[in-house]
């Protein structure tokens, strides 16, 4: 399954106050527009009907048809009076069309709307004593002073949306930052600083919880920590001492008892028991102490790779030549920045690893070469061969493959996993075309250390 890309919250709470207010002020123009659509219209009918009054009712030869005029040419309203077929008066730019037109179709009396040579017009016909008064506007007339007050309207709300915008986004920003303060105090913590997260600021009411929880869990986590290095600490103290002694005396019975043929091959694999436990030991406090998360604290020189795997081979010489293990080494002169001592264990279990399940009289086969700008050193076997569930499963503590007759701790390759991770590299295993195990490691060259 896909996972589900992160949501900011300071973003999401800017958009929804932002939108709720645009949502807001939609809904207001949209109120005001039809407020404006309402009152425009029973205005602009009041001032037809005023028309239609003076024309009717005033004599027109008087001082009212100044006023009739002036009504008519600014709210664009044309008017004709009609007497027993003739025209009493009508406006300066009457249109003959659109009046024979409304007497033909629109003849009664009151209000309407008519469509007329591709245009929507505002009609009112009203008799009076044998008169008749048509009077009619076009209605974008009306819209376009709708249009003007709701494109006002508009700009305002797009202005104040701007600025709402600015303010909250400042606002928010402003409250986050104790967030973010707190998360840079939670990524500074490490082994070496489980001190309780203290806020030099007033703290949010909804973290508060999440950071006593989270104080909490650093005293959890130093207590375990304390714990564990006072075991590391015990078991190395209490558990060398006694297999050191068990060693040495395992010695002393060896030369005391050398006449007696079968007591020394019991001794043997007294001994070997009592060493497979000293590495063991050795090996669980090595992974005690070593931490991915302080690459910088190793002390780190310039390696030749090649070097340290010559002295591997030397160290296991006497295992190699036991199972008549024939190795061949393709070397180049690659160097790498790292801890020697480490290294050398590293790469000392991986070979150990090699020789151990291989078939007797078997190959091994290692390799040194430069991969993407990387050092790759490669070792692999025609030993047993793996399946994807042991690959999957190897670097793991104590990891044994099930029905192998191959002594171990299963630490090994769990060491070399953290140790190359120590210097930044990485550690892949596959399948060997010799059939057995192919382990990769690939470390950053010298030079390309920064």
């Amino acid at each position: 399954m896909q996972k589900k890309q992160a949501v900011s919250l300071q973003h999401r709470l800017v958009k929804t106050s932002v939108f709720s207010s645009i949502a807001a002020g939609l809904i207001s123009l949209l109120l005001l527009l039809g407020i404006s659509v309402y009152q425009t219209m029973h205005l602009q009918d009041e001032i037809m009907d005023e028309i239609s009054d003076m024309l009717l009712l005033t004599d027109i030869a008087h001082s009212s048809g100044h006023q009739i005029d002036e009504l008519s040419d600014q709210f664009d309203i044309h008017y004709r009076l009609i007497y027993e077929g003739q025209t009493l008066t009508q406006s300066e730019d009457a249109q003959n069309e659109v009046f024979q037109y409304l007497a033909q179709h629109h003849s009664e009396h009151g209000y309407s709307i008519m469509w007329h040579r591709g245009e929507l017009w505002r009609t009112y016909v009203q008799n009076e004593s044998g008169m008749t008064l048509y009077a009619v506007q076009p209605l974008d007339v009306r819209f376009a002073e709708i249009i003007s007050t709701a494109a006002g309207y508009a700009a305002v709300l797009a202005v104040l949306w701007c600025l709402q915008w600015l303010i909250v986004h400042l606002s928010v920003k402003r409250q986050f930052k104790n967030i973010h303060a707190l998360s840079q105090q939670i990524s500074e913590k490490s082994a070496d600083d489980l001190e309780p997260i203290n806020s030099p600021e007033p703290e949010l009411a909804e973290l508060q919880p999440m950071v006593q929880q989270l104080n909490h869990m650093l005293e959890r986590v130093k207590q375990a920590l304390l714990a564990e290095q006072r075991f590391t600490a015990d078991a190395s103290h209490e558990l060398r001492s006694p297999l050191s002694a068990i060693q040495m005396r395992v010695q002393v019975l060896k030369r005391k008892y050398q006449d007696h043929p079968q007591l020394p091959a019991e001794l043997l694999q007294i001994q070997q028991d009592v060493s497979r436990g000293t590495q063991v030991l050795e090996n669980l406090l090595l992974l005690a102490r070593l931490d991915p998360s302080k690459p910088n604290d190793l002390i780190k020189t310039r390696i030749d790779l090649a070097d340290v795997t010559h002295e591997v081979l030397q160290a296991l010489a006497p295992f190699i030549q036991q199972k008549e293990i024939h190795v061949a080494v393709h070397a180049s002169p690659l160097q790498v920045f790292g801890n020697t001592e480490l290294l050398f264990t590293c790469l000392r279990n991986l070979v150990d690893n090699a020789v151990r399940y291989a078939s007797r009289n078997g190959q091994l086969q290692i390799q040194m070469t430069e991969v993407n700008q990387q050092v790759e050193w490669k070792i692999e076997d025609n030993g047993t061969e793996v399946t994807e569930e042991i690959l999957a499963r190897l670097g793991e503590r104590f990891y044994r493959a099930l029905g192998t007759q191959t002594q171990g701790s299963g630490l090994g390759l769990s060491i070399c996993k953290k140790i190359i991770e120590l210097h930044q590299g990485e550690v892949v295993f596959s399948k060997s075309a010799m059939a057995g195990l192919q382990v990769q490691i690939l470390l950053p060259q010298a030079e390309r250390i920064s």
